[in-house]
């Protein structure tokens, strides 16, 4: 049984969690407590970086939610797969380092985070990231910081040049960097790879940290609930290997729990809507509607071709072949292996009049199919998908405890398409990859489409097939968000929760609004700014 006291307690070590507990224990002033329900990170597909359609399908490392019947999906349920391990998602997911649009900060800011807007939180990007890139003359490193991102385009499938291609068919920009200001094109998707490994967010700062006399790590700890005593969070009570324990903070509590769990953990400590918590038998601490409330994620639609050219399904589709690049990987860390499954991609206008670019597209090298855990079982003949997922949904969902058992997983409403904006972007998603599959380039390497046909698809099909078959990218959000008062939000802008001493929540449940692209970089930016918000009113 623990019985200590910290001065700060973290809940979920994750891509936020993680570097809060190096940066909070960093010089030894402050004692830190960092806990995390899953176990170890020290797994081989979680290191290797084509192991992504592993990793979502292994319920030893993912908590394996699934959403309740979604109306606005033909009341499909779909697989959540957030990652429940040292690293949380950024140890599961497909490593895609995007940082977002400028837009994305401007309306954090707008919507009441104020100091979130793009001008502040670039430099604390540009602090996170060393990039590895490519140039003429070979590879070198720019940046100093924690988190390795790597241009792999040399170690990319020949194919994948193809796609770039299309993109100039159809008259969008290729350009070198998606990251950099303005990114309005296609490129070579960077990741957070180095040496052939996956580089999660316990690999940038965790590895560093976890040998600090003043940071204790405890895995496979399941939080029950915040102890709040007199309005202000005091510690966390927590069972590991079915015994109960109670950890004091005597300064904070820091949730990084993630979208879903955040969420879940407040409403069991009391805080959150009153008749909910009632309802469960839950004594209100403090009635914050908006706890819970407001989630979105990005929803993309996939199409597959067969192909005349090799693709990964030529290098891994038989057995033989995954041997011979197992091989390669395991002895020079390098081949297919060691590229996650995103090559090429971008952001695009659905319409050149867009103010801003609407949609992120994904191409991948690769056709296969998706069993009913999530695993991809590759086809044996080449092929290749591209995906395309609007970027700023307007419709929100929302997280709600349906037990007041912590093991219990909460219900998940993602309430999708519910507005026509929504059901508007989902048909412009359809219509970008038309344009792409009958770009020359790509046209010129395709034999067939796999069902449905996407040409064949007019505006009524397109949104048709979309409620049928688009699916989750794993960015959910915003349940826990920053904004101006307790009526529209859960937090104020240094992350506290609002009428709550105590505790903050810095995961992505804490952006105002979903960002354009993946989730994983700004969730670490966030946490980045937090621990520098934290340091100051700890002064």
């Amino acid at each position: 049984m623990y019985t200590c006291d910290f001065d700060y307690i973290i809940v979920g070590a994750g891509s936020a969690g993680c570097v809060l507990a190096n940066r909070l224990s960093e010089g030894g002033r402050f004692t830190v407590a960092l806990l995390e329900s899953g176990g170890s990170d020290a797994r081989f597909w979680v290191k290797v970086p084509l192991g992504y359609a592993v990793n979502v399908a292994n319920p030893k490392v993912n908590w394996g939610f699934r959403t309740e019947a979604d109306e606005g999906l033909n009341s499909r349920s779909i697989s959540w797969p957030r990652g429940r391990l040292i690293g949380g998602s950024s140890s599961i997911n497909a490593m895609t380092y995007i940082r977002g649009l400028a837009q994305d900060f401007d309306d954090w800011a707008q919507a009441g985070a104020s100091g979130w807007h793009w001008d502040n939180v670039r430099s604390v990007f540009e602090r996170l990231e060393t990039h590895s890139e490519l140039t003429p003359d070979g590879r070198h490193t720019r940046g100093d910081g924690p988190v390795w991102v790597s241009d792999l385009s040399d170690r990319m499938m020949p194919f994948s040049d193809t796609f770039l291609d299309a993109s100039r068919d159809v008259g969008h920009s290729v350009i070198p960097d998606l990251n950099a200001d303005g990114a309005d094109g296609i490129g070579y998707y960077r990741s957070t790879v180095r040496g052939g490994l996956r580089w999660s967010s316990a690999d940038a700062f965790l590895r560093s940290a976890k040998r600090r006399a003043n940071l204790r790590i405890i895995r496979n700890a399941d939080v029950a609930r915040l102890t709040i005593e007199r309005g202000r969070a005091t510690g966390v009570s927590f069972v590991r290997g079915g015994e109960t324990s109670q950890i004091t903070a005597r300064k904070e509590v820091i949730v990084c729990a993630g979208a879903i769990n955040s969420a879940k953990l407040l409403h069991l400590s009391g805080i959150g809507p009153a008749a909910l918590l009632k309802s469960h038998g839950i004594s209100v601490v403090r009635d914050l509607q908006q706890v819970g409330q407001g989630l979105q994620d990005h929803l993309a639609i996939s199409y597959q071709f067969g192909a005349t050219e090799p693709t990964l399904n030529t290098q891994l589709g038989g057995i033989l072949g995954k041997l011979l690049m197992g091989a390669k990987y395991l002895l020079t860390r390098s081949g297919p292996l060691s590229v996650p499954v995103n090559q090429v991609g971008g952001f695009v206008r659905s319409d050149p009049r867009k103010r801003m670019p609407d949609m992120q597209v994904y191409f991948n090298p690769a056709s296969y199919a998706m069993t009913p855990s999530g695993k991809a079982i590759l086809d044996r003949t080449p092929g290749f998908q591209i995906s395309a997922q609007p970027c700023r949904p307007t419709s929100r969902g929302r997280v709600e405890i349906v037990s007041s058992d912590p093991l219990v997983a909460p219900s998940i409403q993602p309430n999708s398409l519910a507005t026509d904006e929504d059901k508007g972007a989902a048909v412009q998603a359809g219509k970008v990859l038309q344009k792409f599959a009958a770009a020359e380039s790509l046209m010129a390497v395709t034999t067939q489409a796999k069902t449905p046909d996407l040409m064949a698809l007019d505006d009524d099909g397109l949104l048709s097939d979309f409620k049928q078959r688009a699916s989750t990218v794993y960015h959910p959000t915003c349940t826990c968000r920053m904004g101006r008062d307790e009526k529209t939000s859960v937090l104020d802008a240094r992350l506290r929760v609002h009428g709550v001493g105590g505790v903050r929540v810095v995961d992505a449940s804490a952006f105002p609004n979903i960002t354009s692209g993946n989730t994983n970089a700004p969730t670490m930016m966030l946490a980045m700014r937090a621990a520098d918000l934290i340091l100051e009113d700890a002064l």
